[in-house]
């Protein structure tokens, strides 16, 4: 059932990725999952880096962490997406 909590999670953190970022993003919906999957990944090992992965209640500063990560893989693997499909429809 943990698969399907990542992809429910990165979903979520994907959609709230692209609403946040200025413009409009060109990843469709499956990479956009992708790469909430990857922020949230990224976002629970810098928590748990900071010594916050484990708190009593709810964990903000590890959801924050994990949005924040999941901005900047949407930002950067939208603008890698755009340049590859890009290259490709010039070929």
């Amino acid at each position: 059932m943990g698969w399907l909590w990542a992809i429910i999670v990165g979903f979520v953190l994907g959609l709230l990725a692209k609403a946040i970022i200025p413009g409009k993003q060109h990843s469709p919906l499956w990479l956009t999952t992708i790469f909430g999957i990857i922020g949230a990944l990224i976002g629970n090992a810098l928590a748990r880096g900071f010594g916050i992965d484990e708190t009593s209640g709810i964990d903000w500063g590890r959801h924050v962490l994990q949005l924040a990560a999941a901005v900047v893989i949407v930002l950067l693997g939208d603008m890698a997406y755009t340049a590859v499909r890009g290259n490709r429809q010039r070929a």
